[in-house]
């Protein structure tokens, strides 16, 4: 078990550096940053702003390789990603934008998985039935409907019922005191969090289904129900564990992956996580936090990688041998 997850370790290391300097390499040849600074009426005289572009290290006039080396020594040495395109620190930026989409995103996607899993195990009980597919229009619905468009109906819908419920920005800037704003920021998170779980929920519950059904008519599921066993029992401790292994990478991916993924429920609702600083940085040309998101997503897959190891290795022995 150990060597199985070093081995995975190492491969997974060797793609985030590959997948963090292919980020960097791209973003350096296809941003512009000397543009954020053209741009301006009047603009600065031209020695300047290359002179403000070398200070960030993404002065187009250097060598992109020698820019990737200076980037990199960085960050190996000092962990600092550089400074952003506006001149301030992409570590401090990104370090709060980490924490308003972890604020944002854990419920909801736990709760998308565990809610998902078990209604998608319980359709597949009842196949064919009213609920079942009553589900199956639900879900195939929400599926090819835009998260966009989710999100504004949950909004239109809170709007016109008369909803105390406030959903801009992450707490009321009229908030004083820890109480008050903790409160507020609960408040905060209902629509968007609403949004989320409907998404991965559907999501889940259609892979959940389908893999149960596959272990429903399988022949060790029949032959534990032949030695006596309940099949509550027999459904649940040997067909929803075996049935719930193939969908638990997509899971573990689909739940880490979505802080950078939440783009729109982050922009409808006024959170500014890690989704929302994406398009921004791309858009002003910022070629520091580009990369410093390419590493942070790297990073992600990474740790999705080993935790999906582990669960796998957890649910079925085999791995572990």
């Amino acid at each position: 078990m150990g060597r199985f997850l070093l081995r995975r370790a190492i491969n997974y290391l060797i793609l985030t550096f590959l997948a963090s300097s292919g980020v960097y390499f791209l973003a350096s040849l296809t941003l512009e940053p000397q543009m954020n600074l053209l741009a301006k009426h009047p603009h600065p005289p031209i020695a300047t702003v290359y002179q403000i572009l070398n200070s960030q290290g993404v002065d187009p006039q250097v060598s992109v390789f020698v820019r990737y080396w200076h980037w990199l020594t960085q960050l190996v040495l000092h962990g600092n990603f550089g400074i952003a395109a506006d001149g301030g620190s992409v570590n401090t930026e990104m370090s709060q934008r980490i924490f308003v989409s972890t604020e944002l995103l854990l419920l909801a996607t736990f709760l998308g998985a565990a809610t998902g899993v078990v209604y998608g195990a319980w359709n597949a009980l009842r196949q064919y039935r009213f609920s079942d597919r009553a589900s199956t229009i639900f879900s195939y619905a929400v599926i090819a409907t835009p998260v966009v468009v989710i999100g504004v109906t949950i909004r239109t819908v809170d709007n016109w019922l008369g909803s105390p419920i406030q959903y801009t920005g992450m707490y009321d800037p009229g908030a004083n005191g820890f109480f008050a704003i903790a409160v507020s920021n609960l408040e905060h998170l209902i629509l968007p969090t609403l949004t989320l779980w409907i998404v991965q929920m559907t999501l889940f519950s259609r892979y959940q289904r389908s893999t149960m059904l596959d272990v429903l008519g399988s022949d060790f599921l029949r032959t534990a129900r032949a030695k006596g066993l309940p099949r509550r029992k027999a459904v649940i401790k040997h067909g929803l564990r075996t049935a719930v292994i193939p969908v638990m990478p997509l899971l573990v991916y689909n739940i880490v992956l979505l802080f950078t993924g939440a783009t729109f429920t982050e922009k409808l609702f006024g959170w500014h996580g890690m989704g929302e600083w994406l398009v921004d940085t791309i858009n002003t040309n910022d070629i520091n936090a580009v990369a410093a998101i390419g590493v942070f997503t790297s990073g992600l897959v990474l740790i999705a990688g080993l935790l999906s190891d582990l669960i796998y290795a957890a649910l079925d022995p085999r791995v572990r041998t």
